[in-house]
């Protein structure tokens, strides 16, 4: 009997543990249309490069650094020679290299040490041109500094610097625009500073990517994509840096960008996906989804989040704890009337700082070109949500309705925020099933309409 009852409790008190280690167990983490996040989103460790295999330093290979001569053929010679001995790691030391377009083959790698610089070429003539992805278009265009194409495992690591020496693009840039005002980026041409494509498993950690000509990062056709701790720079007065996004997102999905501070004279984290009034039957286009922006830090941007000028469809995008000193807009969903878009499942939470405008949502109409089309899609953004924001706001709430898209089922939790803008918050509100929960806009309490 003795045995029985001693069974008994050693029994209960064993169904008790499992059922407290149940309840400490971490719940799974889920996407905002309810799909849960996998395992590879919460994975934080670092690419050691010690694990790529052998190290090319330049030096080693007879390229030069400290001096104004380019060294296009000399890296690429040694990109070349790593790719046909089985792959390795790119190194470069201490000192500044100057390059035109660089090609990385699959299993080759750059690394670049503290106090090592790649430069960018003050020439266009220096960059191929090749067929490229340019403004959600698939055209011929000067390519990238770096350029990666299907080299699945690529990482670009190191404390060095790349930079785009784009001083003189951008002075170009303002000079043609003073000219012609509808001078596009396609007239002033320039090359990126990263381009890749068609890869996934990609890393690019820790360096420091400055002074892009045109577009910083920019992925293609990409999967499992992870920008860690960078430092994404260019000028945003006297003379701005033109359209040096920080990170251009096209047609790619599961991308994470972790720890990065962004300062540029355009959007920061922008997803593309294509644009025109057939965009979306267009092969070459597409969505991009699971996407997270996390632990990030803003200075002067236009946007931290952009989806659009080309986009198409949108979905599982989150962004959160993160800070902005002086943003344009922290979400901006930007709405093109000659493209079919669909903007959903997008998460901002956990967001701090000062902005122009904390949602900004409106028609988007530069260098854009209606066709007719009688199946036109209407387009539409819904389940957009806030949730623990506090900010110092021009216009907390700058969202325009149009015939041309609808809004609905927008939903702000826990928002405590200063708006110093003439019309109040959610005033002639066009969007359709809008939710307010312990919302506070200048000290009021602000309800659903």
């Amino acid at each position: 009997m003795k045995q029985r009852l001693l069974f008994g409790i050693m029994l209960m008190m064993l169904c008790t543990m499992a059922m407290g280690k149940k309840k400490v167990t971490k719940q799974q983490e889920l996407w905002p249309n309810g799909e849960p996040i996998s395992e590879w989103f919460l994975d934080t460790a670092k690419v050691d490069i010690n694990s790529l295999g052998k190290k090319y330093i330049l030096t080693d290979y007879g390229v030069r650094q400290g001096t104004c001569e380019i060294q296009t053929k000399a890296i690429q010679a040694v990109i070349d020679r790593a790719a046909v001995d089985g792959g390795g790691v790119i190194v470069v030391p201490k000192g500044t290299f100057f390059s035109g377009s660089l090609f990385f083959k699959q299993g080759t790698h750059l690394y670049i040490e503290e106090g090592g610089v790649l430069k960018g070429s003050e020439r266009v003539h220096d960059f191929e041109i090749r067929e490229t992805r340019i403004e959600g278009q698939t055209c011929q265009y000067f390519t990238a500094l770096i350029n990666a194409d299907g080299v699945d495992g690529f990482t670009i690591s190191g404390k060095g610097t790349i930079d785009g020496n784009g001083t003189n693009y951008w002075e170009e840039f303002w000079i043609r625009r003073k000219w012609n005002p509808q001078c596009t980026n396609k007239d002033a041409q320039r090359p990126r500073l990263t381009y890749i494509s068609n890869s996934k498993n990609v890393t690019i950690q820790d360096v420091r990517l400055i002074n892009s000509p045109f577009w910083t990062n920019h992925i293609y056709r990409c999967d499992h994509v992870r920008y860690l701790d960078l430092y994404i720079y260019s000028s945003t007065v006297d003379i701005k840096g033109p359209s040096t996004d920080a990170i251009d997102i096209d047609v790619c999905h599961d991308v994470v960008v972790r720890g990065c501070y962004m300062n540029v004279n355009d959007d920061a984290v922008v997803l593309k996906g294509g644009k025109g009034t057939f965009a979306d039957k267009a092969p070459e286009n597409g969505p991009c989804y699971n996407i997270l922006v996390e632990n990030c830090h803003y200075g002067t941007v236009h946007g931290c989040m952009t989806l659009g000028s080309e986009s198409i469809h949108d979905w599982n995008v989150i962004m959160r704890n993160c800070q902005a000193d002086n943003t344009s807009n922290v979400l901006w969903l930007k709405m093109r009337p000659d493209t079919p878009q669909h903007y959903e499942y997008v998460q901002v939470e956990n967001f701090t700082g000062h902005c122009r405008n904390f949602l900004l949502v409106r028609p988007w109409t530069q260098f854009y070109q209606k066709q007719e089309r009688e199946d036109m899609p209407l387009s539409q953004c819904n389940n957009i949500s806030f949730k623990n924001i506090k900010m110092d706001c021009g216009n907390f709430f700058a969202v325009e309705g149009s015939d041309k898209y609808v809004l609905k089922d927008f939903s702000f939790e826990n928002i405590d925020c200063k708006d110093n803008a003439k019309k109040p918050a959610f005033k002639n509100n066009p969007i359709d099933g809008m939710k307010l929960k312990n919302v506070v806009i200048n000290g009021e309490m602000k309800t659903e309409n």
